[in-house]
């Protein structure tokens, strides 16, 4: 498969200190890739390298399999994390303007706004001020400004910053339709949610180093796998399923109920973790085996204190 993007080794400087030690990773062609990490962990600045707003002070990006240049940028779409649109400009002609610098002739450009901004459901605003917007639907015009030339790739940073749920959402589906297109995307996110929900790939970055690349269902494998127990009265559930050779530890309480958390070391471990509890009598209030999340996987891979405000 070729990469539309590949970084190896990029380190970048502030100064003394180091924001980017020495990241690698790809971005397959018409996958949508999703950069991870918490605030300051080095994210916008590879995304800005990426761009070519930045230059690298070691390492290499590739674009399309060729280095960095005015040809291939051109094929990019970015929306910054900093949000920005000319206020006095109506949709259509900021939309319109942005198409042109990317190369477009000015009839498709506008023709092309109009579609976007049908898409993103702004059409009765394509000739109002965009000062005159709400927040939501300015992030929205910005965005479709991004994508107007029809880029082969799309670099979204933080694209869902600031958006209400119903808005988030709706630019989930876009992300979705692009790589559907076959475009491929690179967006970066502090959100868990949305890189499960979106990704066909993730790269985590902490400290401005990669700490894990693979796939959504890779990254959970290395959460170990649990099930979550209820029991009524003073039943020891773990001493009952000692001899089953079930690891068991005692949870705290829940709804007046002894609560425990089963470890299951492998695919078959539920369903014989139920017999089990069977065997002994458990008088089972609740069995609901555990679902690893992206934050139960970067927390086992990377540190709860490296994680920090990442949700």
């Amino acid at each position: 498969m070729t990469d539309a993007l590949s970084i190896n080794g990029l380190v970048k400087f502030y100064g003394d200190k180091r924001a980017v030690d020495g990241v690698s990773f790809s971005a397959p062609q018409g996958q949508i890739t999703g950069v991870l990490g918490p605030n300051g962990a080095g994210k916008s600045t590879t995304i800005r390298t990426v761009v070519g707003i930045l230059t690298p002070d070691q390492g290499q990006v590739e674009l399309f399999g060729a280095p960095i240049s005015r040809e291939n940028l051109r094929r990019i779409g970015y929306l910054p994390e900093e949000r920005g649109v000319y206020r006095s400009m109506t949709p259509r002609a900021f939309i319109t303007y942005l198409a042109r610098l990317k190369g477009m002739k000015a009839s498709e450009a506008r023709a092309r706004a109009d579609v976007l901004l049908k898409a993103q459901g702004l059409s009765a605003y394509a000739h109002k001020r965009i000062k005159t917007l709400s927040k939501g639907m300015a992030q929205k015009v910005q965005l479709a400004a991004a994508i107007a030339h029809q880029p082969d790739l799309v670099v979204l940073d933080e694209p869902f910053s600031g958006l209400d749920p119903v808005n988030q959402r709706g630019v989930e589906s876009l992300v979705r339709d692009l790589a559907a297109s076959g475009r491929t995307v690179l967006f970066s996110t502090h959100v868990m949610e949305h890189a499960e929900r979106l990704c066909d790939r993730i790269v985590l970055i902490a400290n401005g180093r990669k700490a894990f690349e693979g796939t959504v269902s890779e990254a959970l494998a290395v959460v170990p796998r649990t099930a979550t127990i209820e029991t009524e009265g003073a039943f020891d559930l773990a001493a009952a399923l000692a001899s089953h050779g079930f690891r068991t530890e005692a949870d705290g309480e829940a709804h007046g109920h002894r609560k425990w958390r089963v470890a299951l070391d492998d695919a078959n471990a539920s369903r014989r973790l139920l017999a089990a509890c069977a065997a002994v009598n458990a008088p089972l209030a609740l069995y609901e085996p555990a679902r690893a999340t992206l934050h139960d996987a970067f927390v086992r891979i990377v540190g709860d204190g490296v994680i920090g405000d990442m949700e």
